[in-house]
């Protein structure tokens, strides 16, 4: 089969590299509502971020403004929101970031459809840091296929796991091929678009077992599924942990 190149779709919001095992808390208020209201309005008008944030170790302004044009020129009507999401167990706050946009690429329309869990840090008057909690972004073309992503939001370190993603309906003697790769952190911080091996699919879908690192960090796959009815490209975040306890943060 041949090789395809796979259309990534990753956040704005997301630290440019090595994302970290999910850290024990510090002592660093939240950001406010206010403030989570004035960066949704910033990200959604193309306004200058730097009134709003402010660099800290692990914490990159610039890094930051430079992913949110790299999806505006992807994505040229792209829209974020931001609401307070679900505390974590040890009573940290979070949020919930979403982001739609579109594409034409010849006669071809994309649809991207991503989100992220974050924890977000505030001096008082700026953000200053942030800790990814969850991510994943999907990217269609042509019909609505319904997929279904089975990637873990993390695993324990060495740990051997699925990564499977499936079409909801069945194939009906349609032919359908698939590929998978593991992303490096400097492909995700470029919105890089990796080139992707497709082979034909068996099943209903993309199916294989990977093992975790051994020490902890991150995993970010991208999987691409080419049908008669479409194209779905997708990344999953998976956070690598060493401590059991952190699974379920």
């Amino acid at each position: 089969m041949p090789r395809l190149r796979s259309l990534l779709a990753a956040l704005a919001l997301a630290a440019a590299a090595g994302w970290p095992a999910l850290p024990q808390p510090l002592q660093a208020a939240p950001a406010s509502v206010p403030q989570l209201q004035a960066l949704e309005a910033a990200l959604n008008s193309g306004s200058d971020l730097a009134p709003l944030l402010e660099a800290a170790p692990g914490f990159d302004p610039s890094l930051l403004e430079l992913r949110r044009r790299a999806l505006v020129r992807q994505f040229p009507d792209a829209r974020w929101q931001l609401r307070p999401g679900t505390a974590l167990r040890d009573g940290r706050p979070t949020v919930l970031v979403t982001i739609s946009g579109s594409r034409s690429d010849g006669p071809t329309q994309y649809r991207l459809e991503a989100s992220q869990l974050l924890t977000l840090e505030s001096s008082g008057s700026r953000i200053n840091g942030q800790t990814v909690v969850r991510e994943q972004s999907m990217l269609r073309s042509g019909e609505a296929l319904p997929v279904r992503v089975q990637i873990p939001d993390a695993v324990l370190t060495g740990q051997r796991y699925d990564v499977d993603v499936l079409f909801e309906e069945p194939l009906d003697g349609a032919v359908a091929a698939g590929g998978i790769m593991a992303l490096t952190p400097q492909q995700v911080a470029a919105l890089d678009s990796p080139d992707l091996q497709l082979g034909a699919l068996g099943g209903g879908g993309l199916f294989k077992t990977v093992q975790a690192p051994l020490t902890p960090g991150s995993q970010t796959w991208a999987v691409l599924l080419v049908h008669p009815d479409g194209i779905v490209s997708t990344t999953k975040r998976v956070r690598v942990v060493a401590d059991r306890s952190q699974l379920n943060p």
